[in-house]
């Protein structure tokens, strides 16, 4: 056989339109008028066989440029850290890689446990009461904390740091239009959000403030200051995106009075794959535990008194009343959300924070090399992994000829942001040497001249 995924022989075809009764696969399509048939052939190549085919792919993915081939310094979202090999060994056992939805918890206990020590680490490191089972990405789970908070406040307003990352703002935007939010954009103020700008939107018609923590520019937003404005608020719920290795760390948002805490566990066992899969997560207060989207899975007993898992809550709209669903998220990304709990397990706590103890100190190293080397710091506050520098050229066309150098370049921030024109976005994580940061920084001046 030429082609390993289309078995049917001729025999197989003869057979199955004789059971139907028809001579030809022709007459499979008679009733189709024949004036409005395709007569032509399609304008595609004849197929190859599988080694050529498999040729052919290869040299098309060898063009890719990718993190094999060359450093990268470009975070914006996805990065490039360290996954213990442990990682592929878990995830790639069938019983977790073939795995669905785990319905029967008497078949599926390694999968409920697997989630439930998910779940657990990142209320942990968030802080938090109680965290879901996993989401698509970190841009859903802080659209869906969005809608939480005006479904549980019955208010129509959202204040959304312009800080945020940018596809998270526009998949806010996106799920506001269902319901009607009106959704206020608050401006930064020397790379963090503009704490006045949130006490002069704020009033009684607020369902909830947004903020990121580190913001997508890499800084740490004042989260204690926005605690401080919502206090007198009754209902205002406040809101934080968040990375998770940071929060190894950094003060977790649940000790500034965070009622929500999203983000994305890509950083944790997950590669960067051109921009996805990832796996975002959703935590909260036991007081919103009915509104949480998606799935929790829950510890129990069976009737001998031995520990199990099961799927506890499903507030979502496959399982009970359409109009008290919270969401219609109808799934997770389990495999993620394992790739993550291993990297986390096999870190340990002194390991992770030793890993974001590093991810700081290298972005320090870095931003040190940069005023050295004459290139002015965008913003000075405090931050985690990531800052902004201003060039003399335009970004793309630098990030062009660094690949020739075989770096990744930054984020060019000009496109989400034209006020920003020539800035970079750099994120030096634990995975980059001092050699890798010298030579980059080297380069990078060269070409800047």
């Amino acid at each position: 056989m030429k082609f390993r995924y289309l078995p049917m022989t001729e025999k197989d075809k003869n057979d199955m339109l004789s059971t139907i009764g028809i001579q030809s696969t022709e007459e499979l399509f008679q009733d189709i008028p024949d004036e409005v048939r395709f007569k032509d052939r399609l304008s595609i190549k004849e197929a190859a066989s599988e080694p050529e085919l498999k040729k052919e792919l290869k040299a098309l993915a060898d063009q890719n440029v990718n993190l094999t081939t060359h450093t990268s310094f470009l975070g914006a979202g996805v990065y490039d850290h360290y996954i213990p090999s442990v990682v592929d060994h878990v995830i790639s056992r069938s019983e977790f890689y073939t795995a669905y939805t785990p319905y029967q918890p008497e078949i599926s206990q390694g999968e409920l446990q697997a989630i439930f020590e998910f779940q657990t680490m990142i209320c942990e490191l968030t802080g938090m009461e109680v965290a879901n089972s996993s989401m698509y990405d970190g841009g859903t789970a802080l659209a869906e904390a969005v809608t939480l908070s005006a479904g549980q406040t019955k208010k129509k307003k959202v204040l959304v740091s312009k800080t945020i990352h940018p596809e998270s703002l526009e998949v806010i935007k996106t799920y506001a239009k269902g319901p009607g939010l009106e959704i206020v954009e608050i401006e930064d103020k020397n790379g963090v959000t503009d704490v006045e700008a949130i006490k002069a939107a704020l009033d009684d018609d607020v369902a909830g403030v947004v903020v990121q923590y580190q913001n997508f520019y890499g800084q740490i937003e004042p989260l204690k200051e926005i605690q401080l404005l919502l206090e007198n608020l009754k209902k205002t719920m406040f809101i934080v995106a968040t990375n998770p290795l940071a929060l190894g760390y950094l003060t977790p948002p649940g000790e500034f009075g965070a009622d929500i805490v999203t983000g994305d566990a890509q950083v944790f066992g997950i590669p960067a794959q051109f921009g996805g899969p990832h796996c975002g997560f959703f935590a909260t207060t036991k007081k919103l535990m009915r509104k949480v989207p998606g799935r929790l899975v829950g510890q129990t007993v069976d009737e001998e008194g031995q520990r199990g898992y099961v799927l506890t809550l499903q507030a979502r709209e496959q399982h009970i009343r359409r109009d008290k669903a919270t969401s219609n998220i109808c799934s997770n990304q389990a495999l993620n959300a394992l790739a993550s709990s291993v990297a986390m397990s096999a870190l340990g706590k002194q390991g992770l924070k030793e890993m974001a103890k590093m991810n700081m100190q290298k972005a320090r190293y870095a931003k040190l090399k940069f005023e050295q080397a004459g290139f002015k710091i965008a913003f000075n506050g405090p931050f985690f992994n990531e800052f902004v520098i201003e060039c003399k050229k335009n970004v793309s066309e630098l990030n062009h000829e660094l690949v020739e150098k075989g770096f990744i370049g930054g984020f060019n921030l000009e496109k989400i942001t034209p006020e920003l024109e020539n800035h970079m976005l750099i994120a030096v994580t634990e995975l980059r040497t001092k050699a890798e940061i010298d030579q980059f920084v080297k380069e990078l001046g060269d070409i800047n001249g």
